[in-house]
């Protein structure tokens, strides 16, 4: 089998096969070491094989392996920054923290102007999809903190749903109530994402949202980043994201 003709656009065997998000790099060359990969028929055991994504047919377990060079950016976006980049009048935007060779990418979700914490940015459509549609159920949770007490009765009507804009909302999780002296932190699980739904949710009971962090959304956390810093997704993360 001869090697691609483009230097250019070589990539080694084991390379390719992480970069697919199937595995690790060290996983990587354990199965092509075993003889469970093959490239246009034939069965290659050389992990630094090289191949070309775009013309060469990579098999595991007869299955076809497809490569995308997806992209995945984890930021802790600041308050005062907008995930609606057709937003013409918004004076600042998420992607004006991303280096240029970033910015093609796109928020998975939104988070409000006035809301901090984890974003994932990526090209990878499918991911997308599946930590934002409701059907997946996927938990994002945040750090709350409101103006007065929370009672135990308006707790309760919380994670059962209360009625948003004339729809109610699915049931939450409200853990780790702390008092403070005029004000309640609260940690709060929620499915679903709609627009302001959380301090939409605190208002319908008559509270005030003073401020409002995503600190999970499904397999990702957000990690000790500060607020504006950016890292990419360890492969491990990409793997969690896209197993079933």
């Amino acid at each position: 089998m001869k090697p691609c003709a483009n230097a250019d656009s070589e990539l080694r065997l084991q390379v390719f096969l992480s970069r697919s998000g199937l595995c690790s790099r060290r996983q990587a060359m354990a199965i092509v070491q075993t003889g469970k990969v093959s490239v246009n028929g034939q069965v290659i055991r050389e992990p630094s094989f090289k191949i070309n994504p775009q013309k060469d047919k990579v098999v595991f377990q007869d299955k076809v392996i497809e490569y995308h060079h997806y992209e995945y950016v984890l930021l802790n976006k600041p308050a005062g920054y907008v995930t609606t980049l057709e937003d013409s009048h918004a004076e600042k935007i998420v992607l004006d923290l991303l280096p240029e060779n970033l910015k093609h990418l796109k928020p998975v979700g939104r988070l409000d102007k006035d809301t901090e914490g984890l974003l994932l940015l990526t090209n990878d459509g499918d991911v997308a999809y599946k930590l934002t549609h409701p059907k997946f159920n996927v938990d994002k949770v945040y750090h709350v903190e409101i103006k007065g007490q929370l009672t135990e009765l308006d707790k309760v009507d919380l994670e059962e749903g209360v009625v948003v804009e004339g729809q109610k909302t699915f049931p939450a999780r409200v853990e780790r109530v702390k008092f403070l002296k005029d004000r309640t932190t609260l940690q709060m699980t929620i499915h679903e994402g709609r627009k302001r739904q959380i301090r939409l949710m605190f208002r319908s009971l008559g509270y005030h949202v003073v401020y409002l962090k995503r600190i999970i959304q499904g397999p990702l956390g957000l990690g000790d980043l500060k607020p504006g810093e950016l890292r990419m997704l360890t492969m491990e993360e990409i793997r969690k994201l896209k197993s079933p």
